[in-house]
């Protein structure tokens, strides 16, 4: 069920239990197992894997899951720009999206780790790309390492766009690789503004590696998908919570 759910990014109770020929009461029980050990996230009527140190999806994968909520959360994380000169765009897709819909009208120094968020605005005219050299993630396409995390010591960024592969109330903002926490740790302490855009199946979940905490953040931007009474729930953290 495991790799079955990591394979497909989700699985369905009926079509495991009439696949596998067992209950529906096995298969909730075999889920609720790998959910108490932190590996799928019930929904209603299935389950979806959480990223880990053992687990994580490729770029390639991102491009295929939620995609009309991950356009609405980059529009509105783009119009969240303000006077901002100098931003951090994250690697993933989520990422690659706002990067997209920054505007082209204005003079921006963009700074990043991510090969094709450097490709998506490297031919726009009014914005000046800086690509972080390091150790290049193929899952991924961003770099990582000391390379990277040195280079981004030396700057004073704006803003930062952040993703997360988990976000939590109780241990923050997670991601299953140490590398690449170490550059998103590096991201958090250089910038004076931070905005954290997912889609709501991040929330709840824990990853292997902690980067920061939900206080350090200006603004969450999110789906829907979250119930408004989780969204304030985390604002009272501190960030302002967007469900668009």
């Amino acid at each position: 069920m495991l790799e079955l759910a990591r394979r497909t990014g989700s699985v369905d109770v009926a079509k495991l239990a009439a696949d596998f020929g067992i209950s529906k009461e096995t298969v909730r029980r075999d889920l609720g197992m790998l959910e108490d050990h932190g590996l799928v996230r019930r929904t209603h009527g299935g389950a979806y894997p959480v990223e880990s140190a053992g687990f994580e999806t490729t770029l390639a994968f991102r491009t295929t899951m939620h995609v009309p909520e991950k356009s609405r959360i980059a529009s509105a994380a783009a119009e969240l720009l303000g006077d901002a000169e100098t931003v951090f765009v994250d690697e993933g897709f989520t990422p690659q999206l706002i990067a997209e819909a920054l505007p082209r009208d204005r003079p921006l120094t963009v700074v990043t780790a991510s090969l094709t968020v450097a490709a998506a605005l490297a031919t726009s005219e009014q914005i000046t790309v800086l690509l972080l050299g390091g150790r290049v993630r193929g899952g991924t396409m961003a770099t990582v390492d000391h390379w990277t995390v040195r280079m981004l010591s030396g700057f004073v960024i704006d803003l930062a766009y952040v993703g997360a592969n988990g976000i939590s109330r109780s241990y923050g903002l997670t991601t299953p690789d140490p590398a690449v926490s170490d550059v998103k740790s590096q991201v958090m302490k250089v910038s004076r503004r931070r905005v954290l855009a997912g889609v709501h199946t991040k929330f709840g979940a824990v990853s292997f590696c902690r980067f920061g905490e939900v206080g350090d953040l200006e603004a969450i931007v999110t789906d829907t998908g979250l119930p408004s009474s989780e969204a304030g729930r985390y604002s009272l953290l501190g960030p302002q919570v967007l469900r668009v």
